[in-house]
C-alpha cells in the first residue's frame, strides 16, 4: 500500500503540514487488506423427505412430536391427494385410539379460558398425565385466516414435554370446532395422550357441535358479565357437565361464590346434560391455582359414574354416528357445489333471485333437479 500523501484539488495553494486533509490510496484485496477469498458455493438445500403412510403411523405411535404435527397437518389438508393418505393413516391408527378422556372447554369472552387451560394442563402434566390441547381459533369471514395465538398464550404448557398444544383454524365451522378436529383428536389419542382438551370459540347454541365429540363438557364463566349474556348462559348451561367460575380471587372471590350459588339454583331446575349426572357450579382461579385441581376431580367422578351406568360407552357410540352423519353432510355439500351442471346454472339462478324473479325455494328445486340429472348421467 502506497504511503504517498495526495492533496485534494480544492486545498489552498498556501497549504502546509498543518492542513491535515489527504487522500490515501485504497487498499487492495479484502476490506481489511487481506487477500480476498473466493466465495464458497452454497450447498443445495435438501428436499424434505415425503413420508409414507407407515412413516406417519410409526411416528405417531412412537410419540415423535414432529411427525405428530405433520400428521395433523396432513389430516387438516383439503387436498384430495392428502385426504386419501390421511384416511389410510387414520385407518391404521384407529385400533390405538379411544383411551383418553375428551374434554370440551368453552366460555364467555374474557373468562380466561386459555389461562385456565394452561394452569389445568400443567397440573395434569405434573400428576403424570399426557395432555393434548386442540385450541380452535376463529377464522376471519373475510380473509379466512386465523391468528392461531394459543401457543403464545399457553407458552409454559407448550414447552412441557408431556403436553402438546395445537392451534387450528375453525374455518367458519358451526360451533367453532375445526372441521378436522375429530381426526386430530384421534391422532393425539394414538400418540398416547390420555387427556384431550378441546378449547372452542365462543359460546351459544351452536356449541352443541362440541358436545357431539367430547365426553365431558366444561363451561367457564366469570362474575359481572351482565344480563346481556343470560340467553347465552341458559343455552350453554343446558349442555354443560360442569360450570367453573374463574377469577375467584382477591376482591372478586366473594362475587364468584355468590355467582356459584346462583348458578346452582338455576341448574337445579334444568334437565341434566348427562343422564345420571348432576351438573354443578364451582369456583377456581387460574391466577392463584385455587380450585384448579378440583376440575380433574370433577371429571374423574363423572367418568367413574358414567362408566358404571354405561352412559360413557353409549356417548362414544353416538359420537361415532354423529361423526359419520357430519361427514355425509359435508361431502354431499362439496359434491353439490363442485358439480359441473350446478356451477354452470348457479350464476343465472343467483341473478334471478337478486332481481326478484325467482324465490329461494324454486331456485333450490331447480339446482337440485340439475344436480340429480347430471349425477344420473
Amino acid at each position: 500500500m502506497s504511503n504517498d500523501k495526495k492533496r485534494p484539488e480544492w486545498t489552498p495553494k498556501e497549504h502546509n503540514d498543518a492542513f491535515t486533509t489527504n487522500i490515501m490510496d485504497g487498499v487492495t484485496g479484502g476490506h481489511d487488506g487481506m487477500k480476498r477469498s473466493q466465495p464458497s458455493k452454497k450447498k443445495p438445500v435438501p428436499k424434505r423427505r415425503v413420508l409414507t403412510v407407515d412413516d406417519y403411523v410409526d411416528g405417531v405411535l412412537n410419540g415423535n412430536r414432529t411427525v405428530i404435527a405433520q400428521t395433523i397437518t396432513l389430516v387438516e389438508s383439503n387436498s384430495p391427494k392428502h385426504m386419501e393418505t390421511a384416511q389410510e393413516v387414520l385407518k391404521k391408527l384407529l385400533p390405538y385410539t379411544g383411551n383418553s378422556v375428551r374434554v370440551g372447554i368453552t366460555g364467555v369472552p374474557g373468562a380466561g379460558k386459555s389461562t385456565l387451560i394452561e394452569a389445568f394442563g400443567s397440573t395434569l402434566c405434573d400428576d403424570g398425565h399426557r395432555v393434548a390441547v386442540l385450541a380452535v381459533d376463529p377464522s376471519s369471514s373475510i380473509t379466512r385466516g386465523s391468528i392461531l395465538g394459543d401457543k403464545t398464550r399457553m407458552e409454559q404448557l407448550s414447552r412441557n414435554k408431556n403436553a402438546f398444544v395445537r392451534p387450528s383454524p375453525s374455518g367458519g365451522t358451526l360451533g367453532g370446532v375445526a372441521r378436522k378436529s375429530r381426526e386430530t383428536l384421534l391422532v393425539c389419542e394414538a400418540a398416547g395422550f390420555d387427556v384431550i382438551l378441546v378449547e372452542t370459540v365462543g359460546v351459544g347454541q351452536s356449541e352443541i357441535t362440541v358436545r357431539s365429540m367430547v365426553d365431558f363438557f366444561l363451561v367457564i364463566m366469570l362474575t359481572g358479565a351482565g344480563d346481556e349474556l343470560q340467553g347465552m348462559k341458559k343455552g350453554i348451561m343446558e349442555i354443560a357437565d360442569a360450570i367453573f367460575i374463574n377469577k375467584a380471587d382477591g376482591d372478586n372471590k366473594q362475587k364468584a361464590l355468590t355467582a356459584k350459588a346462583e348458578y346452582n339454583r338455576i341448574l337445579h331446575y334444568l334437565q341434566p346434560a348427562t343422564e345420571g349426572w348432576m351438573t354443578e357450579a364451582h369456583t377456581c382461579s387460574a391466577l392463584t391455582g385455587e380450585g384448579v385441581r378440583n376440575i380433574w376431580d370433577v371429571i374423574s367422578r363423572y367418568k367413574d359414574t358414567t362408566i358404571k351406568t354405561g352412559i360413557f360407552e353409549k356417548r362414544r357410540q353416538k359420537q361415532a354416528l354423529d361423526w359419520m352423519n357430519t361427514m355425509i353432510q359435508e361431502q354431499l355439500k362439496e359434491r353439490f357445489y363442485n358439480n359441473r351442471a350446478v356451477k354452470e346454472l348457479m350464476p343465472s339462478i343467483e341473478k334471478e333471485i337478486i332481481d326478484g324473479q325467482l324465490s329461494a325455494t324454486l331456485a333450490v328445486n331447480k339446482l337440485l333437479e340439475v344436480y340429480n340429472s347430471d349425477s344420473k348421467g
